[in-house]
């Protein structure tokens, strides 16, 4: 083979990964959630005919990868994406590209899901890109409890919910409950009457408000985040840990911040973030977090 070993790890640090089989690579492209202009797919396109085999692939992540790049052409496709406002990336024990679910548009969406995205992305895989850490760092956002994008799956995932409490005031305690027969988790119940929610049950998914005709749940509820800790999947696999706080979509940057700064202190040497919690405990995160 004619690349170096040392060739190989000097690109993959830029965003290029070799093709097995073969000496030319895939280059990946970073999004902000998945969102890509039709200005910019059109830049993946020439890109694709111009210094690869024409393909292109989109990852887990939400990045495009350019298919087939010749070792010696990366310079130029690097050249010519940076002109049109694109960059190679996404590799390496840092801030992974963000990934954000549709949350912003779908009907089941509590939180605007592409700006809260973009907002990480800028502070996070932009503003901390030269910050190492002790392996790779996935942040994902869905926007409801339908976990479309898997944030329990990440290192830090944020999950879009609906806070109110029932008015058992207004409540008739109505023979068939509008609210306990839309409940997708069947956390709503009555009870002596009355409209009950069974906390360990409810996801906060907010697909019950609005639903009683005398208004026992508000038709505007507050949206919040809920966010999750510590996410693996592969060979090694950990659900994440959900914090006990609720947090406004304002609020989540800083608690990432304080998350990534922990990890940064307290994770050893190629050792995830779930790993860390784990072997120091949830309750020192959560501790440092709060203070």
């Amino acid at each position: 083979m004619g690349i170096s070993k040392e060739d190989i790890t000097s690109v993959k640090g830029r965003g290029f990964l070799l093709n097995r089989g073969s000496e030319c690579f895939s280059g990946r492209i970073v999004s902000v959630g998945g969102n890509f202009s039709p200005e910019e797919l059109r830049a993946l396109a020439d890109c694709a005919e111009k210094f690869g085999n024409g393909s292109v692939i989109f990852t887990a992540r939400l990045s495009a990868e350019i298919v087939g790049i010749p070792f010696e052409k990366i310079p130029e496709a690097e050249a010519f994406m940076a002109e049109r406002g694109l960059s190679f990336g996404g590799t390496g024990a840092k801030v992974r590209p963000i990934t954000a679910c549709k949350g912003t548009t779908c009907v089941y969406g509590n939180i605007d899901t592409q700006a809260l995205a973009r907002v990480i992305h800028e502070r996070f895989y932009v503003g901390m890109k030269d910050i190492k850490l002790p392996h790779k760092f996935k942040i994902g956002v869905g926007g409801c409890p339908n976990s479309c994008m898997k944030p329990s799956l990440n290192d830090v995932g944020v999950e879009g919910c609906r806070v109110f409490e029932l008015d058992t005031e207004k409540c008739r305690g109505c023979k068939v409950c509008a609210v306990a027969a839309g409940c997708p988790s069947k956390a709503v119940s009555v009870v002596d009457g009355k409209a009950v929610t069974d906390r360990n049950k409810c996801t906060k998914c907010g697909v019950c408000v609005g639903k009683c005709p005398f208004g026992a749940v508000p038709k505007e509820a507050v949206s919040a985040c809920r966010i999750y800790v510590g996410g693996t999947w592969g060979k090694t696999r950990r659900m994440g840990t959900l914090l006990s706080g609720l947090y406004s979509e304002e609020q989540v940057p800083d608690v990432i911040e304080k998350v990534m700064l922990w990890y940064k202190e307290n994770g050893e040497p190629k050792e995830r973030l779930g790993a860390a919690i784990d072997r120091v405990g949830i309750e020192a995160l959560e501790k440092y977090i709060n203070e």
